[in-house]
C-alpha cells in the first residue's frame, strides 16, 4: 500500500458522494477504509459524541519507561532544538499498562469526542479534532497545553505561562501554513480557548485555537490529496513539521504505528474527524497506552514526564 493508492481510494469515494470511514496510520503507510454500509460489527466509532461519563470506576496500573530513558531522548531533542533544526517536537513513549477491562469494554465505557475499536486490535477515544469540512469551509483546531483543572488559578496559570504560549502559538502557525497548502482565505477565527477534559480521577483544562479555509465546492472530489497534504498532523509532530519527522523517527524508541494517525467519516457532504490520542493497543495479549507532549526550549524534562504519564487514563 502505497500514498498514492490512499489518495486514489479516498478520492474515488469522495467523488462518488458515498459515506465511509477512513483510519490513517501515522506514517501513511497503513490505512483502512470502508463504506460504512460494508463496515464490519468488530470496527465501531463515534464522531462528536455527546456520551454521558460512566460512573464506572476503574484503575490502570501503569509500568512507564524509566525516567532516565525518558531524559536521554529528551535531551537529544533539546540538542536539536539548539541547533536550530527544530521549534518544537512532540515526543511520545509507549507505557505497558494492566486492567481487569477488555478494548470493548473500555472502548463501551469511555466518554471521548471521538471514539474508535478497530477490531481487537487498538482502541482510541480522542478529544482532539484533526479536520472537519462542512460548506465548502475546513477547520482545524489545533491542542495545545493541559493542565489540572484542581490546580488553583489553573486557567490563568495554563494561559498566562509562556511557554505554554509559545508551544500554542508555534503549533498555530504550522496548522495556518498546513491549511495554506489545500485552502484559501485562512483565518485564525479563535485564540486559545479552553475546553474541559474528563482524564478519569481528574478533570483537565485543554487549550485550543479555531483555524479556518475556504475549500472550492468540488472539494469532495480531491479528499484525498486535501487529507495526504495534511499528514501527518502538525499538533503530534511539531515544526518545521519535515524535519522534525525525521528527528523523532529517529528519536522514539518505538513504532507509533495507528497512534497519532487519523480517523473520520464522510458522510456525504460534509467530513468530521479526529486525530487519534489517548490510544491503547494490544501487542501478544497485552496492553500499551501510547501518548506523548511538545517539547520546546522552555521544557522541563521532569514535568514533561508528568504530562506524558498524566495523559495515561480511562475517561470513565
Amino acid at each position: 500500500m502505497n500514498i498514492e493508492n490512499l489518495k486514489e481510494k479516498l478520492n474515488h469515494y469522495g467523488s462518488l458522494k458515498e459515506p465511509f470511514l477512513f483510519i490513517i496510520s501515522y506514517d501513511l503507510s497503513n490505512f483502512y477504509i470502508k463504506p460504512l454500509k460494508e463496515l464490519p460489527p468488530q470496527i465501531e466509532f463515534e464522531i462528536d459524541s455527546q456520551t454521558t461519563k460512566s460512573k464506572r470506576e476503574e484503575k490502570l496500573k501503569k509500568y512507564p519507561i524509566p525516567f532516565a530513558e525518558y531524559k536521554k531522548s529528551f535531551d537529544i531533542l533539546q540538542k536539536q532544538i539548539r541547533e536550530g533544526n527544530s521549534y518544537l517536537l512532540n515526543l511520545t513513549a509507549k507505557t505497558k499498562i494492566e486492567t481487569k477491562l477488555t478494548l470493548d469494554e473500555i472502548y463501551k465505557n469511555a466518554k471521548a469526542k471521538y471514539k474508535l475499536k478497530y477490531f481487537d486490535e487498538f482502541v482510541c477515544f480522542s478529544p482532539e479534532i484533526f479536520v472537519e469540512i462542512k460548506e465548502n469551509k475546513i477547520y482545524t483546531y489545533p491542542m495545545k497545553g493541559t493542565i489540572d483543572s484542581s490546580i488553583k488559578n489553573a486557567k490563568e496559570k495554563i494561559l498566562e505561562n509562556e511557554k505554554e504560549m509559545a508551544e500554542h502559538t508555534m503549533v498555530v502557525d504550522l496548522l495556518r501554513n498546513d491549511l495554506g497548502i489545500v485552502a484559501k482565505n485562512i483565518k485564525v477565527e479563535e485564540f486559545r480557548y479552553l475546553d474541559k477534559i474528563n482524564a478519569g480521577e481528574k478533570e483537565l483544562l485543554q487549550v485550543s485555537s479555531k483555524i479556518s479555509g475556504k475549500l472550492e465546492d468540488t472539494w469532495s472530489e480531491r479528499v484525498g490529496d486535501i487529507l495526504v497534504s495534511l499528514l501527518p498532523a502538525g499538533s503530534v509532530t511539531g515544526t518545521p513539521k519535515r524535519k522534525t519527522v525525521e528527528i523523532l523517527k529517529e528519536v522514539e524508541t518505538y513504532n507509533r504505528g495507528f497512534y497519532t494517525g487519523v480517523f473520520g467519516v464522510f458522510d456525504g457532504k460534509s467530513l468530521n474527524s479526529a486525530v487519534m490520542i489517548r490510544f491503547i493497543e494490544k501487542e501478544n495479549e497485552e496492553l500499551y497506552y501510547k501518548s506523548g507532549g511538545g517539547i520546546t526550549c522552555d521544557s522541563n524534562a521532569k514535568l514533561e514526564y508528568e504530562e506524558l504519564l498524566d495523559k495515561i487514563y480511562l475517561p470513565f
